[in-house]
């Protein structure tokens, strides 16, 4: 069994020993595999395909690292018998010769990587040699420029040195050229009026001048330029004091006096002098338009006129002192919001003149448009100018104008209803005393209500010019409100304010107590109780100040007119069928009006004090159901 276990394989020459199969034939197998696992990457597990179950220790496991042959032989001879270890033999030999199949196979597949990675390997070799004769020529070349360039910097190095010092030396004497020809120079500018570069001469070279003064010569030259200097702004002085030239000239003489050390707080007050000069003779020139010899322009001419002339030089003005007086400080600043603040209340002063010429006037167009342009002139110098408040002040004249045209607005629609009122009353009167029907109470009724409603349209279109988005000061909070009034504030209904419905006394406890006196059998004065039903009732203030919302006004309404149908009916006396159309109407009255007031208990009372007085001059009454009057209100 032993011989036949140890059987040559198909791979063992003739010449081999009788321990080749069995001691070399395996270590052979076993180092075969352990290359192609290195190639491969794979473990010892996987390359023998087996399971990870088996004790890797174990020497009895043929693909184990451990595996011992004799051991193997032993426990076979032990355990198998000779069927079982001939097949194991033939099994063997199937798998060696298995192995060596798929080992022949994988050296024929691989054989063209090999051959193409030796390509490869002495193709680097070669490439290699010639990259390191190529960085030798290299390192040749660059030793050989190195070489060259020490050399041509050891030949040019004291040539560059002079070269060097040549340099020096001659932009020394251009600017010693400078300052022996710089009185020259700044005679010549001043002769010409080239003020600016006398100043810039004299700039670049004071430095140098003060610090070499104790040189004779450069004395000399120094006491020479002081001498052009002063005569410089002798002459600057002389053309800013005359003021024939505009703010940007003169902020360029004050600029170039104060480059030429001219003390600041002194020009400061002459350049704000010299601008109220000015802006002055811009405020006369408003003032004379506004005389009374000449016709005075329209209001826009003059906004425009004004926002011109003196705005645009104020911000001028305001413009060169903060970029020539920075210095200053908060001194300065004050002391410019203060002239601005003072010549700025001229100006307001002669606009709400103007303005005020204009209040007889129905249009509104165009005094909207000088309104607009005027607030929007003031944008500029109320930015530059915060502290002066110049913007704020403009503000609030356009405010007063627009408050004064409503007012104007509200005379005129007080006037059309006294005269629709007038004209009712008069055609009411001269039929009667003609002794001729003349036109129906519905019909003035209805002329009167179209009378004031196209009034009341011309005068909101009028006023609404104010709020137009285009307009400058349409954003400011006594413009804004989308609506004539606000909402207001209403108390919380009561579910049934829409199911209430009115018999003689609508309490039922009311109605109890005086039920008794529409019956012949139980008499009762009736105006007494009522007189005492009034001490306890709450007193309603009909004529009560309104607020501005839509509420208050609505609620006014309705209490002045019910207040009116009250006093109508006190007025008249009323049969049965008419109280119960005072029920009726009543109810419906409640049904929509208790909507539109601030408190819905006002109407209640007020329908019901109506109802209670029809009654009272009612000698038969005998009141509706309440069911029967919902019926007619709501079918009707």
């Amino acid at each position: 069994m032993a011989a036949a276990a140890a059987a040559p394989g198909p791979g063992s020459g003739p010449g081999d020993s009788p321990e080749g199969p069995e001691a070399e034939g395996p270590d052979r197998r076993r180092k075969a595999h352990g290359m192609l696992k290195l190639y491969y990457g794979l473990s010892e597990g996987e390359a023998a395909g087996r399971p990870s179950g088996p004790d890797p220790l174990d020497p009895t496991d043929l693909n184990g690292a451990h595996f011992d042959p004799e051991v193997y032989l032993d426990k076979l001879r032990r355990e198998c018998p000779l069927a079982q270890l001939m097949d194991s033999e033939t099994d063997m030999v199937r798998q060696i010769r298995a192995l060596d199949s798929d080992m022949q196979t994988l050296v024929y597949e691989n054989y063209n990587k090999f051959i193409s990675a030796t390509d490869t390997i002495r193709k680097m070799k070669n490439d290699f040699r010639k990259m390191e004769d190529e960085m030798d020529r290299l390192a040749t070349n660059m030793a050989v420029i190195t070489d060259f360039s020490a050399r041509i910097s050891a030949t040019l190095q004291d040539r560059h040195e002079r070269i060097t010092k040549l340099a020096g030396v001659h932009a020394l004497l251009r600017k010693l050229q400078f300052l022996f020809e710089l009185p020259s120079r700044l005679t010549k500018c001043v002769e010409l009026g080239a003020y600016g570069q006398a100043v810039r001469y004299q700039g670049r070279a004071q430095a140098v001048l003060q610090q070499y003064q104790h040189l004779p010569s450069f004395r000399a030259i120094q006491d020479d330029c002081q001498v052009i200097t002063a005569r410089l702004a002798q002459q600057l002085r002389q053309r800013f004091r005359e003021g024939g030239s505009g703010a940007p000239e003169q902020a360029e003489c004050v600029e170039l006096l104060l480059a030429l050390g001219e003390p600041a707080e002194e020009l400061c007050e002459e350049f704000l002098a010299h601008a109220r000069g000015r802006l002055e003779e811009e405020l006369r020139s408003l003032e004379a338009e506004l005389g009374p010899s000449p016709p005075a322009p329209d209001v826009l001419e003059f906004t425009d006129h004004g926002g011109s002339g003196f705005v645009g030089g104020l911000c001028q003005v305001a413009a060169a002192y903060q970029e020539l007086f920075a210095a200053q400080g908060p001194a300065g600043a004050e002391k410019l919001a203060a002239f601005a603040r003072e010549l700025g209340s001229r100006y307001f002063a002669l606009v709400e003149r103007r303005l005020a010429q204009e209040q007889g006037s129905g249009d509104n167009s165009l005094l909207v448009r000088a309104l607009d342009r005027f607030h929007r002139r003031l944008r500029a110098p109320g930015a530059l100018l915060a502290a002066a408040g110049l913007a704020e002040a403009a503000t609030e004249i356009v405010e007063r104008v627009a408050r004064e045209r409503l007012g104007h607005h509200l005379q005129g629609l007080q006037a059309a209803f006294l005269g629709s009122l007038t004209d009712v009353r008069q055609a009411l009167a001269a039929p009667r005393i003609a002794g001729k029907e003349g036109p129906g109470l519905a019909e003035l009724l209805a002329n009167v209500a179209s009378s004031i409603l196209s009034h009341i349209k011309a005068s909101l279109a009028s006023v609404h010019l104010f709020t137009a988005k285009e307009v400058s000061f349409s954003n400011k909070p006594y413009f804004r409100v989308g609506l004539l009034y606000e909402e207001g504030v209403r108390k919380a209904q009561s579910s049934d304010s829409s199911k209430r419905t009115f018999s003689v006394y609508s309490s039922s406890r009311q109605q109890g107590r005086y039920a008794p006196s529409y019956t012949p059998s139980a008499p009762m004065d009736t105006n007494l109780l009522s007189n005492i039903q009034k001490l306890f009732s709450e007193r309603i203030d009909v004529f009560s100040p309104v607020e501005f919302n839509k509420v208050s006004v609505l609620t006014g309404i309705i209490k002045i007119s019910l207040k009116t149908l009250l006093e109508c009916v006190r007025l008249r006396t009323f049969g049965r069928f008419g109280l119960q159309q005072v029920q009726v109407d009543c109810h419906f009255l409640q049904l929509y009006l208790w909507r539109f007031v601030a408190d819905e208990e006002l109407v209640h009372l007020l329908l019901d004090e109506v109802v209670a007085s029809a009654a009272l001059r009612c000698p038969d009454p005998v009141p509706m159901e309440p069911s029967v009057v919902e019926v007619i209100c709501e079918r009707g």
